[in-house]
């Protein structure tokens, strides 16, 4: 059979998969283990869903498979998985999480079970209602199934090699997953990280995106004195933490939402990643709110303050009781800031940039929290994977690809770019309003099905392609 024979097989393989219902069962099986990786009472669950749901799945696909304790005490396990067909192929490393936050039972419409996947074709258009539908057990099964067909459609061979990491503990920040990936550089050595995860910039339009934007939370909190003291005997004489502290922060970003803090900046958009960005709207979907034109960083696309700038967002701020607000000057206030970030940023030092900006507006004696960051990452978009995979995309759907140096939220995707030294290639099979980590989740079988075939087509383009794609140097 000629190569574009073959290859229009697999693709009939795959969307045959999904017309017969066998996907929508497999997915189904997978919604109903309740993997909540924030509700300690999970464990066996998650555990669970590597041995008894996924282990099986690798081995019939000809994986050998491993099930590892986490680095991390007490935290969830992890499965590794390869299938090794010729050292001379490349190999690609896939990454899925299989846990989900908690199913808010209860507060789903029309009364449904958040571990039942629910087929609905409303006049909305069709959705399949259930937790971790979109986040992430309907994206890492779909590249599991493509996997499938592309070995099917080539007599048992995918035409090069396959690895696996599947962990169990991203919702809780993936805890002890960089620690594994650096004492098991060995077992993952890869060449490219191909995943799924996150939405799609629009339902239509099928996107690719390289890296993520790195992310660190920090509290901001101001004790002045013990307990409060009546605003009429008192106020004009003490200072108020709330105040000083909205002050504070007024002076770290402005009532524009520009950041103030020289070192919380990043360099210049790079000139590729601005092309890159030229194309993309963002917005107007069914559901986004409406963009503030004059919010954020001047001079800038809507598109290139999402993906390629900086931003210092106050998620909470706190004085007094504001349900049941009395006379009297509180004691102390508290917020927490938090800073989404792209590559170049000097986030290391977010503590130390924050300290000496507020010493030097006279805000010394606010006391600053030690950050968790989350590195960002950003692919040069000249890669030739990326180029791969756009080329490929846009011949399986018809339709050019959205292509995103980073994505505007956050992903583990250091671990894979920084300690596994791989490229990163991200292609997303969930939309914006799939109400992900809320009640009511759902995914579109549209958006999945043509997931599924476009993902395929990428996987059976590799192994076309494998004497040419670009390897790494050191294995």
């Amino acid at each position: 059979m000629p190569p574009e024979g073959a290859l229009s097989a697999a693709v009939r393989h795959a969307e045959a998969l999904f017309d017969s219902g066998a996907f929508f069962d497999t997915l189904a099986r997978r919604v109903a283990c309740r993997t909540e990786s924030q509700n300690p009472e999970r464990a066996a669950e998650l555990h669970a869903y590597l041995a008894d749901e996924l282990q099986p799945a690798f081995e019939a696909q000809g994986f050998a498979v491993a099930l590892h304790a986490n680095p991390e005490p007490g935290a969830p396990p992890l499965l590794s998985a390869e299938r090794l067909e010729d050292p001379a192929l490349p190999t690609v490393l896939f990454y899925g999480h299989g846990d989900v936050v908690r199913g808010h039972e209860g507060q789903w419409a029309e009364g449904r079970d958040p571990w039942t996947l629910t087929a609905d074709a409303s006049a909305s258009g069709a959705r399949w209602y259930g937790r971790g539908a979109a986040d992430n057990k309907a994206q890492h099964s779909i590249n599991l199934a493509a996997l499938d067909a592309v070995r099917q459609a080539r007599g048992g061979r995918l035409g090069f090699n396959a690895k696996w990491l599947v962990e169990m503990g991203e919702e809780t920040g993936s805890p002890g997953l960089a620690a594994f990936c650096r004492a098991e550089r060995a077992r993952l050595a890869s060449d490219v990280l191909i995943a799924s995860d996150g939405p799609r910039l629009r339902a239509d339009r099928p996107t690719v995106f390289l890296g993520s934007r790195g992310v660190a939370n920090v509290d901001l909190t101001l004790t002045l004195r013990e307990g409060g003291h009546h605003s009429g005997n008192w106020g004009g004489l003490l200072r108020n933490p709330g105040t000083v502290l909205a002050n504070a922060i007024a002076c770290l970003v402005d009532g524009r939402g520009v950041i103030r803090v020289q070192g919380l900046r990043p360099p210049p958009i790079p000139a590729n990643v601005r092309a890159t960005l030229a194309d993309i709207a963002v917005g107007g979907g069914p559901g986004d709110p409406g963009v503030d034109a004059a919010w954020g960083e001047p001079g800038l696309s809507p598109a290139e303050r999402v993906f390629g700038w900086n931003t210092l967002e106050v998620l909470a701020f706190g004085c007094g009781n504001p349900a049941a607000p009395v006379n009297a000057i509180p004691p102390s206030a508290r917020a927490t800031l938090q800073l989404r970030f792209v590559v170049g940023t000097d986030a290391a030092r977010l503590r130390e940039h924050l300290l000496a900006h507020l010493a030097a507006h006279g805000f010394g004696d606010i006391a600053v929290s030690h950050p968790v960051v989350m590195g960002a990452t950003r692919l040069d978009p000249d890669n030739a994977w990326v180029r791969l995979a756009l080329s490929t995309l846009a011949q399986a759907t018809g339709r050019a690809p959205a292509l995103l140096p980073n994505l505007g939220g956050s992903l583990p995707n250091d671990v894979f770019a920084d300690i596994l030294g791989l490229p990163t290639v991200w292609i997303p099979h969930s939309y914006p309003a799939c109400s992900q980590h809320a009640p009511n989740e759902h995914v579109l079988p549209a958006v999945l099905r043509e997931g599924l075939a476009m993902t395929t087509a990428l996987l059976w383009q590799v192994g076309e392609q494998a004497a040419v794609l670009p390897r790494r140097l050191s294995r």
